[in-house]
């Protein structure tokens, strides 16, 4: 049932399935009066229109996985003192020639990690971690935010060599089990999956990850990889919007989520990015495949967007181009 207290927000969305931009969406809004779900469009449209008619369907998170996996670990762990945000990450890495970049640099995007990696999605495992080390560190460090999924692979890499375990299996055991996230897997079934991209020779691509670095690095990729459901998704921001009732960090760290971490005020917190819109902050995240999150503290409002935008085939430019004005539209709702 629509609310008017969206309107504008729900009209943008329902504008994106007329004008061909994704196939569907499923949406929700989180606030005072509770959690308002929604769901319209389609499921997939090729090679048959399937409509969208479930709304606790499995969606590939793509860089979701970053903030809701990823970064929570790398919290635990500093809470647990297995590593500080300050520490370089030439201690874990030994093979990383840059001891001046931090775990902060890392989780903040500030790291000026720069560099073109040639056949990168050619590469098996070992040779893209290789090739990864062989990235620099340029004059961007802690003066620039340069969002790179390199980041966040190299801090599930640090999980690793903390713990002894791959990042994934990390953030369930860290993360998933204790919000009782139990469709979120890197797993996942692939009936109970909204299919991604398309093509006539390998048909849809349903319940397997997207993202080239995650095919290839499997477990220990921690920049992508998780699918999950509105469900899930709902549990994980509530736990952000309720730091008192967060089971796996505590309070303060939780609300460090919603202040800038970086050391020159360049709109990252742990994960998210932080933008002051018309005096009101928000943190968000995005995913390749078309989900996004939007918090905003202050008020204890949230949006979940899950979409398939690279259905059939990506990279569907033109969802940018329409993600901003819809998230600027929610955003003005809120004020």
């Amino acid at each position: 049932m629509k609310t008017m207290k969206y309107n504008k927000t729900e009209l943008a969305i329902q504008k994106l399935i007329d004008d061909g931009v994704v196939p569907g969406v499923n949406y929700a809004f989180i606030d005072e009066d509770g959690i308002q779900r929604h769901l319209i469009g389609n499921k997939q449209i090729v090679p048959k229109e399937v409509p969208l008619d479930d709304g606790h369907l499995i969606y590939d998170m793509a860089s979701l996985t970053k903030v809701v996996g990823t970064t929570m670990v790398i919290l635990k762990l500093v809470e647990d003192g297995k590593l500080s945000l300050e520490d370089s990450i030439s201690d874990y890495l030994p093979e990383w020639q840059y001891p001046e970049v931090t775990v902060r640099n890392l989780i903040t995007h500030t790291s000026g990690i720069e560099g073109y990696i040639p056949h990168r999605d050619q590469l098996d495992h070992d040779e893209l971690i290789k090739a990864l080390f062989g990235l620099k560190a340029g004059a961007g460090l802690n003066h620039e935010m340069h969002y790179a999924d390199v980041n966040f692979i190299f801090l599930g890499l640090i999980a690793k060599q903390v713990t002894g375990k791959a990042i994934q299996p990390l953030i369930e055991e860290l993360v998933l089990k204790p919000l009782h996230m139990v469709n979120s897997s890197f797993h996942p079934d692939a009936n109970k999956c909204v299919p991604t991209t398309y093509d006539e020779e390998h048909g849809l691509l349903q319940g397997h990850v997207h993202d080239p670095k995650a095919q290839v690095l499997g477990e220990d990729c921690g920049s992508a990889g998780l699918f999950s459901n509105m469900d899930d998704l709902l549990l994980f921001v509530e736990s952000v919007l309720n730091p008192n009732d967060n089971p796996v960090l505590s309070s303060d760290t939780v609300c460090g989520f919603y202040t800038d971490q970086t050391k020159h005020d360049l709109g990252r917190s742990y994960g998210f990015e932080r933008i002051n819109y018309k005096g009101m902050p928000f943190i968000w995240q995005s995913g390749f495949t078309g989900t996004f999150i939007v918090i905003i503290p202050e008020k204890k409002h949230a949006m979940v967007f899950l979409s398939n935008r690279i259905h059939p085939v990506s990279p569907n430019e033109y969802y940018i181009e329409r993600r901003k004005p819809l998230i600027e539209t929610y955003l003005n709702e809120n004020k």
